[in-house]
């Protein structure tokens, strides 16, 4: 079209080519700008290593390993982390479309339904979880850390003397950890595409070290295999497998919405969507099996399920295994903390205030809150870990997931008007002061039901609000459905009605007189 500022080219990508109108605009930055055709570059293998790199972590091997802790067999637990991350996969898939198609990060794409302005509702709340994620991720890491240096330099490392109930080595394994992810972070996005391509290959030699390890010690796979599921197969573990399924759901949901933060790099459709075909299900169920296998070994060494691979490490003989295992886990963790924690909301910040945060500030801003959360607290019980805190947050992302899904696909038929995206005051996404109230109404009514009968843990036996407690359980697939369903009727009644007062106001037009006309 003549006089466009964009271009679609052949296979679909969209560019801005003339940027000079919105330039100006308060809610436009170089970062956050659409990415030039010409600039996205990513493979197929860039989108598996990036995979590989954020699935191989410690806190991905303590979620399966917690499904052990809680009482499945192995065989439960693999099914029931492998059916979580097919389902994932889907909406992942479906929002990265537009990354892709439109060299658009996550809360750029978000204000196509939320508003310019409304857009950091869904930002903001995507950013604290992931800094609460960062802060997991960096005091395992740190702990995995300070067992690595414990093994070397004896035990007056690792029996230091206590600051606020853990040893002071601890905390500053936890500090120089911080400190290393905020370098690459401020390096940008480039250092991290680099970190994650030679780092994933190495990822997962320190879960085969751990597994070799547990299955020679403990005699074969025989006995590991043959440890009995103590929920069995009715009732009792039906009543957990749904939770569990939700909290598997929801350890990938963050990424299911911020995936554009990563395919607005993407050379085409069919390489980010091969990639990560190939890349979530298989090596999030790889390091499932690992994981399972070797808490489950570790209950026939030792009696129980320790599901924290670093305090598993620790119970090891052999000094050489214990620190090239948790050396190459260190490096998994680093990885997928800076891509899957870090990204996201270093976008995120900035997006609230593009003038005045950069996306190194925002990384920065992720890393002093993943802190103050305290996350050490929100990992130390399995039960806290996947039916709290997985559960709970995944409800509330899962409406907006819906909401996404709803106004891209079904509503916009993946067609978005560029430009206006970045408009100030006018524009196709302005709505009402910057903010589209039917997203918000469908993210709030679908996030009160999702996890409104939150349950116990931190939140009330009978539930935060007692006749909600039932849908709790299903609280991601709750939280999808009634965001989809809600966005897309109230923006249908909502057309409906402006289509009918557009004809009421013409019909009135029509029916005036003009007397001029008839003295003529």
């Amino acid at each position: 079209m003549a006089g466009s500022p964009h271009l679609t080219h052949p296979d679909g990508r969209v560019d801005l080519i003339d940027s000079s109108a919105i330039a100006g605009s308060r809610f436009y930055n170089p970062e956050l700008a659409p990415v030039p055709v010409e600039g996205r570059r990513w493979t197929t293998y860039n989108y598996f290593a990036l995979w590989m790199g954020m699935a191989h972590n410690i806190p991905s091997y303590t979620l399966a390993a917690s499904l052990i802790a809680l009482g499945m067999d192995w065989l439960q637990a693999f099914l029931t982390i492998t059916l979580g991350n097919l389902i994932v996969l889907i909406p992942m898939l479906l929002n990265s479309h537009a990354g892709t198609k439109y060299g658009i990060p996550f809360p750029v794409f978000a204000r196509a339904f939320y508003g310019v302005r409304g857009a950091n509702l869904a930002a903001l709340l995507r950013a604290f979880i992931a800094c609460a994620w960062f802060g997991i991720q960096t005091w395992v890491g740190g702990e995995a850390l300070y067992v690595i240096v414990g093994k070397l330099a004896g035990d007056g490392w690792i029996n230091a003397a206590e600051l606020g109930g853990q040893p002071w080595t601890l905390w500053l394994c936890f500090a120089l950890f911080w400190v290393v992810q905020m370098l690459i972070i401020w390096r940008g996005m480039e250092a991290i595409r680099r970190f994650e391509n030679w780092t994933a290959p190495l990822v997962s030699v320190g879960f085969l070290i751990l597994l070799a390890y547990v299955v020679i010690k403990a005699g074969g796979f025989g006995p590991i295999l043959s440890e009995p599921s103590k929920l069995g197969w009715g009732g009792d573990f039906w009543q957990v497998f749904a939770p569990a399924l939700m909290g598997m759901i929801a350890f990938w949901s963050t990424l299911s919405l911020n995936m554009p933060d990563f395919t607005r790099f993407g050379g085409s459709q069919k390489k980010q969507v091969t990639g990560q075909i190939l890349g979530l299900p298989t090596t999030m169920s790889f390091i499932a099996i690992v994981a399972i296998l070797t808490t489950s070994g570790a209950v026939s060494l030792y009696g129980e399920a320790i599901w924290d691979p670093a305090q598993l490490a620790s119970r090891f003989d052999s000094p050489i295994v214990v620190v090239v295992a948790l050396i190459a886990l260190v490096l998994a963790t680093v990885s997928a903390n800076l891509a899957a924690n870090v990204v996201s909301p270093s976008y995120d910040f900035s997006n609230a205030f593009p003038r005045r945060i950069t996306f190194a500030m925002g990384g920065l801003i992720t890393g002093v809150i993943g802190i103050l959360i305290q996350p050490w607290r929100l990992i130390s019980d399995p039960g806290i870990y996947i039916f709290a805190w997985l559960g709970f947050y995944g409800g509330l992302l899962a409406a907006v997931a819906g909401v996404f899904v709803a106004g891209y696909w079904t509503i916009n038929k993946t067609r978005l008007k560029l430009a206006d995206l970045y408009k100030d005051g006018e524009g196709a996404y302005w709505f009402n002061a910057g903010w589209n109230w039917k997203a918000v109404v469908a993210t709030v009514l679908a996030g009160v039901l999702a996890v409104g009968g939150a349950y116990d843990g931190p939140f009330p036996a009978d539930g935060l609000i007692p006749f909600l407690k039932p849908l709790y359980d299903y609280s991601w697939v709750i939280g999808a459905v009634v965001g989809y369903l809600a966005y897309l009727l109230l923006s249908v009644f909502s057309a409906n009605t402006k289509h009918t007062e557009e004809e009421a106001s013409a019909a009135d037009r029509s029916s005036r007189i003009d007397p001029a006309a008839v003295d003529g």
